[in-house]
This record gives structure tokens, C-alpha cells and sequence, in this order.
């Protein structure tokens, strides 16, 4: 019996694990899979129905390390994942992402010589001074296996000398879980109870520090949202805690709720973000997992950032990259209104199987 444990910590880590959790049931003679939460971030929206959405169990271990510095952080996971891994003497670790749970959880079974699958391996933004950056530069170099889920990462794994034999590009789990819930977007009735009309909305999200945490940036921002309603397109503005937080730390919440056609929410659930997403005339965002869900649903996206570590969403998908500079987002958007904007199409092995590679790789090639 193969004893694999999957690590997750902070939310989209769930969209990434729960297709690779829905897989192993097909070896379920052959593979024990258990599920760490580290507790890195803890997200009240992960109730029962999330994980009846996903069709994923609950996670076997609650680390529960919460919040602090990165150094803090990381320290604190390493220290209880230790614990499991001493108590189950798993044969694999699948990390996944880039969050400080993937690095920190790497070291730990490595140091413990516990093999490591690095799911989504080989993204890199070449920007150092994001941290997920650190996370992912650091997991390639000690990790033993890397799924990947597009061609640019595996050229980086190539520049970096990773054992070509050892590197499987296997597409996109968090595409698994997208493809997978879908019925269930169509059934929920946020667009209704939004108010809104199918494509004519654009839904935005802002979370990045280089975007919030500065007041000029953010207020910027504010400014370009206000841009877009004053075009007579509704603007729909799920508000992160940071966001949230900063906008009246600095002041700002006056400046946001006089723009008209404004929808301002809380966080949504997975399933009703999804419906928003579908149903949106494009999405404005600093995310680096909403480039490629947009792109899967071939739905046109500006992301706000200067670099990506998702390429493909670019080079294929339905993806603009635009720096994060007021004039220039107004620009691509009067390009977007006025129906100047590229189509795109859906990357290689973005089909739904990812994890179902995955889980053949490890019980018939790996073990």
C-alpha cells in the first residue's frame, strides 16, 4: 500500500488537491491518501457544502498554524508537519502551488527523506520580489517530481537542470475542478440575486499587495473602476479582507461606494465566483489562478500585474497582461469596449484529466 499525503494551505490549494483526492478513489486498493490542511489560511467559505461541491473529504489533519511573517509562518508548519510525517512515514508528499504551506512542507520531508511531487513545478514569473516567486523557486530545487501544466514550465525545469525523466507535464488540476463544478455554476442564482445580466458586467478583484497596499496605487484603481461604470458597464467587486481593510485604512471607502454602477460584495464561495466568472464580460484581476480559469472558459481577462507566471494564458489563452498604471488599464479597456480584444483558445491537456495522469503516473510509474 502506497501512503501518499496531500498539503494543503491556503484556499485555491483545495481547487488543486480535490481532483487528485476524486482520482486515487480509482486505486483505493493500492494508494492510503490522507490530507493535511496546514491551516495557513483559514477561510470560513470551506464549510461542508464546499467539500460536497468538490466531492473531497475532509482533511485528515488540522495544523491550524494560522497567520504571521513569512519566516513565522513557515517555521510553524515545518515544525507540525513533522509531527505527521513521523506518525504516518508516508512514502510521497504532493505539494501543490506556491504558498508558504508548498515550501515549507517540501523542506520538511525532504530533510525526512520523503519523496516530493511538486504539482504545478516549473511557474516562474521572474519577479523575486513576489514571494509565491521564493516559494516556487525553492520547492523545484529540493522537490523529486514535478507535475506540470503548460510547456513554458517545463523549459524552466530544463534551464534549472531538474531530471528531464522525473518532470511530467500532466495539465492543470485546478482546471479539473473548474471543468467538474461547472453544473453546479449553472444552477446557483448569484447572478440573479446580484441583479445582473448575463455578460454586461465586468467582475474585478484586487488583493496583491503591489495594488493595495499602496494609497496612490489603490486609489488608481478605484479611479479605473469608476472609468468602467462610467461607460455604463456594472462593475461587480468581491472585496478581499486586505482590500477591505486598506480602503479604509486609507481612507478611501467614500471615494469606492460614490461610484455608480458598483456592485461591492464579500468574498464569494467557489461555486458562485465560477457563475460570476462565466457569466461576466470580462474580468479584471491581480490573481494569478484567475488567469488560467478564465482562459479554460475562454472568457477575456486584463490582469493588473507586470509579470505572470502563467505564460500560456498569454501566448493562448484569453489573457492581456497590463501594468498596473491607471492610463494604461483605461486604455486596454476602451480597446475591450469598443470589441477590439483577442479571442484565444484552451491550452494543451486543460481538459479536465490532469489529475487522473497524476494518480496513474504515481501508483504505476512512480512506486
Amino acid at each position: 500500500m502506497i501512503k501518499v499525503i496531500s498539503v494543503v494551505g491556503a484556499r485555491p490549494n483545495f481547487m488543486k488537491v480535490a481532483p487528485i483526492s476524486r482520482a486515487f478513489k480509482k486505486y483505493e486498493d493500492r494508494v492510503q491518501h490522507y490530507i493535511v490542511h496546514t491551516g495557513q489560511h483559514y477561510d470560513v467559505n470551506m464549510s461542508d457544502a464546499f467539500f460536497d461541491d468538490l466531492q473531497m473529504p475532509q482533511p485528515d489533519y488540522f495544523l491550524g498554524v494560522g497567520s504571521g511573517s513569512h519566516a513565522v509562518q513557515t517555521a510553524k508548519v515545518m515544525v507540525e508537519f513533522e509531527k505527521i510525517c513521523n506518525e504516518l512515514q508516508p512514502d510521497l508528499v504532493i505539494v501543490v502551488g506556491d504558498v508558504n504551506s508548498t515550501v515549507a512542507c517540501t523542506l520538511t520531508a525532504v530533510k525526512l527523506g520523503i519523496k516530493v511531487a511538486h504539482v504545478e513545478g516549473g511557474l516562474r514569473s521572474f519577479d523575486r520580489a513576489m514571494p509565491e516567486e521564493i516559494n516556487r523557486m525553492v520547492t523545484d530545487s529540493i522537490c523529486d517530481y514535478c507535475f506540470t501544466t503548460e510547456s513554458s514550465a517545463n523549459q524552466n525545469l530544463e534551464k534549472q537542470n531538474f531530471p528531464s525523466e522525473n518532470v511530467y507535464f500532466v495539465g492543470n488540476t485546478m482546471i479539473d475542478s473548474q471543468f467538474f463544478a461547472l453544473p453546479l455554476a449553472d444552477k446557483t442564482d448569484i447572478i440573479n440575486e446580484l441583479g445582473l445580466e448575463a455578460n454586461k458586467y465586468v467582475l474585478a478583484t484586487l488583493h496583491r499587495p503591489s495594488n493595495v497596499d499602496n494609497e496612490q496605487q489603490l486609489s488608481d484603481l478605484i479611479d479605473v473602476i469608476e472609468y468602467i461604470s462610467s461607460q455604463g458597464i456594472q462593475v461587480v467587486l468581491p472585496l478581499h479582507p486586505r482590500t477591505l481593510k486598506n480602503i479604509e485604512t486609507f481612507g478611501l471607502a467614500e471615494k469606492l461606494h460614490n461610484v455608480s454602477n458598483l456592485k461591492i460584495t464579500e468574498p464569494k464561495g467557489y461555486i458562485d465566483f465560477l457563475a460570476l466568472m462565466k457569466n461576466c464580460f470580462f474580468v479584471m484581476t491581480d490573481s494569478g489562478g484567475i488567469q488560467e480559469e478564465t482562459t479554460a472558459l475562454l472568457k477575456l481577462c486584463i490582469t493588473l500585474r507586470t509579470t505572470t507566471e502563467r505564460p500560456s494564458t498569454i501566448e493562448i489563452g484569453t489573457n492581456i497582461l497590463v501594468e498596473p498604471q491607471k492610463d494604461k488599464i483605461i486604455a486596454e479597456v476602451s480597446k475591450i469596449l469598443a470589441g477590439d480584444y483577442k479571442k484565444g483558445r484552451i491550452p494543451e491537456f486543460w481538459d479536465g484529466k490532469a489529475a487522473e495522469r497524476i494518480a496513474d503516473i504515481i501508483v504505476n510509474k512512480l512506486f
